[in-house]
């Protein structure tokens, strides 16, 4: 059965990225999350998708140059009425011992080559216990060969904007065990290919009703939505299917 992971949290209806994004995506019964990381200026794993704090916070500048401390004091609940931090990775972990949920980290470091991201996240996913959790994925495909030799029991998963040849012998030659391509850059027959040949697929961003039932039709590995309740709700019609 296809999984559901909620993108940056249940973005549909919360705050992305935010801790009640990600507490309202495990009520709503998906069984993953994905979420983004980037260091601050002091070395701490926060997590944002964008470069920049201006979009999702009261703030702005870069995630860079801001100390924890600093970025703790934006507000990523912009047009909420409710005050929310940015949260930490540590803070997420913390919350993932009371719950089975999965959770795909993207790695931020395609514009800002962050020095150590990826011996931090994974010191971290370490010392929680989570290795059989947790997905790496990123566009800096560099990054993710690299956590795989750093720790090769955790799952790696390129990301893909293009469609690529044969998506499952680039999988295998960089020991990635799934791919998250976007849903409409790569075919039903790529995709069962794929699957076929032991390489998991979890495309992005799939929030129309027509993309997900193409999806649930073949028995995609996951996919990865904005609304997790929209997503369960179609899955249920392939559910009584042998």
């Amino acid at each position: 059965m296809t999984q559901i992971f909620a993108h940056r949290g249940y973005s549909a209806l919360f705050a992305e990225n935010t801790m009640s994004a990600f507490l309202e995506a495990e009520k709503a019964g998906a069984d993953g999350l994905e979420l983004d990381v980037q260091l601050t200026k002091d070395g701490e794993i926060v997590v944002i998708h964008d470069e920049k704090v201006d979009r999702t916070s009261s703030g702005t500048g870069f995630v860079k140059d801001f100390s924890f401390k600093e970025i703790r004091k934006l507000n990523a609940n912009k047009k909420g009425v409710k005050k929310e931090p940015i949260p930490s990775l540590i803070e997420v972990f913390e919350w993932m011992k009371s719950n089975k949920i999965m959770c795909n980290i993207e790695l931020k470091n395609g514009l800002i080559p962050y020095e150590g991201m990826e011996e931090k996240v994974i010191e971290l996913i370490r010392k929680y216990g989570l290795s059989d959790r947790i997905i790496i994925s990123s566009f800096n495909h560099y990054s993710i060969v690299y956590c795989y030799r750093i720790a090769p029991e955790i799952e790696t998963a390129p990301l893909f904007i293009e469609g690529i040849y044969m998506p499952w012998i680039y999988a295998q030659s960089i020991r990635a065990k799934g791919i998250h391509p976007k849903h409409s850059a790569m075919s039903d027959n790529i995709f069962i290919n794929t699957m076929e040949n032991g390489i998991a697929v979890r495309p992005y961003t799939v929030n129309k009703d027509t993309d997900m039932h193409r999806l649930f039709n073949i028995n995609c590995t996951a996919i990865i939505t904005d609304d997790p309740i929209k997503a369960k709700r179609i899955r249920k019609q392939y559910e009584k299917r042998p």
